[in-house]
């Protein structure tokens, strides 16, 4: 039997992030051959994923970036099975590594393909299945390009946005982290009245000719009046009719023109866990 020093459990270790007995037992199982421990431990990792596959990962971390032109951004969720694994130092920095790498792809399977210190980020998920015991895997991946990107993570890294601005103007990086936060907060289902789906609208004006109806309103006035609780709904869910949390007095719109007044939000991105 190979001698197993504590320097090569540890550069094990370090290297794959499986704990210091599994890599014990590697190592002995692979007489000391560095690479065949590794792929012991990988190999490992797919039957721990093969058994939880049908688990549900809801919980993990959600991770914007912007890359350096502030430009492009990128959202990713790692996803877990448990809050306890999600808050791991490692899990994060994890997930903090992956979203830098997903600034250079377009989309999450050429991501999956690529490289990750030697292996593809999906054997990297695999690997780590087994280290951790719990399902993983990539959630969502969602990119924006824009003149302007800016970027908000929400404490806990449940919540991840990025807000496109028309132009990189004096004052643009504030307003677009303002906007980001904005969107993580309300939730708009939409940019503005154009980007809400047709499906939407359809459903939002019968739910208002419902209650409508209720009310005793003849049915003559109920288009009128549903177009107003439209407009309402408008108004409340996109984003740039909404009034602007820092100050309700003016919409989302009205604080980026405050900005510069040539300034619009382009388009916005919102990953949220659960």
């Amino acid at each position: 039997m190979a001698k197993i020093t504590a320097a090569e459990v540890n550069k094990l270790r370090k290297s794959t992030g499986a704990g210091m007995m599994d890599c014990k037992k590697a190592l002995v199982e692979a007489e000391g051959d560095f690479d065949k421990a590794v792929e012991i431990l990988r190999k490992k990792g797919q039957k721990v994923a093969a058994k939880r596959a049908d688990r549900d990962s809801s919980e993990g971390a959600v991770i914007a970036k912007v890359n350096d032109d502030k430009t492009t951004g990128v959202i990713v969720s790692l996803n877990c099975e448990t809050d306890f694994v999600a808050k791991n130092e490692s899990f994060v920095t994890l997930a903090n590594d992956l979203a830098d790498l997903a600034l250079n792809f377009d989309s999450k399977e050429a991501m999956m393909e690529a490289d990750f210190n030697g292996i593809t980020v999906a054997e990297k998920l695999i690997e780590q299945t087994g280290v951790i015991g719990e399902k993983i895997e990539i959630g969502d991946f969602r990119k924006l390009d824009a003149p302007f990107v800016g970027s908000y993570i929400h404490a806990g890294n449940k919540i991840a946005t990025l807000v496109g601005l028309s132009a990189n103007v004096e004052g643009a990086e504030g307003a677009a982290k303002d906007v980001a936060m904005q969107a993580a907060a309300m939730n708009p289902v939409a940019l503005n009245e154009e980007g809400v789906d047709q499906s939407v609208i359809d459903k939002e004006i019968e739910i208002a000719k419902e209650q409508l109806r209720a009310e005793g309103k003849p049915e003559a006035m109920l288009d009128n009046i549903a177009k107003g609780k439209l407009n309402r709904f408008f108004k409340d869910n996109t984003l740039v009719n909404q009034a602007f949390i820092k100050d309700n007095k003016q919409s989302v719109a009205q604080y980026v023109k405050s900005v510069d007044g040539g300034l619009t939000v382009t388009a916005f991105e919102r990953v949220a866990l659960g």
